[in-house]
């Protein structure tokens, strides 16, 4: 019984000596919690100022608004977990800050190897936003669709095609494969085939169809209108012609090859020069071709029907 109360004494001796050791440490480490507090007050003030600049000036050239934000809350964490690692080491708790710098990158490592996908996405959309290749309104064509450029956030790109569907591509397409954008430069070539008779004279026409086009689209330094014969077809001889024009969306493109056609067919008919539709045309003197009898025959029995 004595044994158990010397023993239950020195419990509580040994707990007292502890939580007094504890006191006399605390109040030894007031000065380092004030200033560790302090810390996390200005890189509190800190961050958000940063926060608000980011978003009004660093990344102003961004279009998408959620992109921006994002952006700007990505810069005020970072600023934040500065701060609390100051914090720690004012606290000379470096055992606790080597654990939590272990502890963040494994947790990191998961969440990397279970959301591959999506931040790759991710990445990719921050990427396109700190590059002029892709800009909304743009008409683009990948992944064989083409369409007008919506919206890019960070995970997509949302394409409206002529037709008025919507597309959604994944950012990722952008950055590891090939795109056309047709709206990186205001001009652009348009081309039109046609073919003329073996009659025709070949520099008439060369020089007819450079001259209509010269006239009724601007070329500018360094363009001009070409013209090309291509090949002897079965009915015509076959040319290309080619002109530049103001042209960023596929519309004008459109209209250009429309009104080149409509130019080229109304100064043909004035000139005399003819369009050639397919023809096949069978010379049996020339090429000593004979029938043969019963072919004879069978002509032979048609005029005697038609005499009787």
């Amino acid at each position: 019984m004595i044994q158990d109360k010397i023993s239950a004494n020195d419990s509580i001796n040994s707990l007292w000596d502890k939580l007094d050791g504890w006191l006399d440490a605390l109040i030894l480490k007031l000065p380092n919690f004030a200033v560790a507090i302090l810390v996390i007050v200005i890189f509190y003030f800190i961050a958000k100022g940063i926060k608000n600049l980011a978003f009004k000036v660093l990344f102003k050239k961004i279009d998408d608004q959620a992109i921006r934000q994002m952006m700007s809350k990505i810069v005020y964490a970072i600023i934040i977990t500065i701060g609390f690692f100051i914090a720690l080491m004012v606290l000379q708790l470096d055992k606790v800050l080597t654990s939590v710098l272990a502890g963040a990158g494994v947790v990191g490592l998961a969440i990397g190897l279970a959301l591959q996908g999506t931040l790759s996405n991710t990445v990719s959309g921050l990427m396109l936003s700190f590059q002029p290749k892709v800009r909304i309104g743009d008409f683009i064509e990948a992944n064989n669709k083409s369409g007008y450029v919506e919206e890019i956030d960070l995970r997509t790109v949302t394409v409206r095609q002529t037709d008025n569907d919507y597309v959604i591509i994944p950012n990722k397409i952008f950055v590891e494969n090939p795109f056309t954008n047709y709206s990186w430069t205001k001009r652009t070539r348009v081309s039109v085939s046609c073919g003329v008779g073996y009659e025709d004279d070949l520099q008439k026409v060369e020089d007819l169809v450079i001259q209509i086009l010269s006239e009724n689209f601007e070329q500018k330094e360094n363009e001009g209108v070409e013209f090309f014969f291509t090949e002897f077809g079965d009915s015509s001889i076959n040319f290309v012609t080619r002109f530049w024009i103001e042209c960023q969306k596929p519309k004008p493109k459109l209209e250009a090859q429309h009104q080149a056609i409509k130019l080229i067919k109304k100064n043909f008919d004035e000139a005399g020069i003819n369009i050639p539709f397919p023809i096949r045309t069978m010379d049996f003197g020339k090429n000593k071709l004979q029938m043969s009898p019963q072919e004879k025959l069978s002509k032979k029995d048609v005029n005697l029907d038609n005499n009787e």
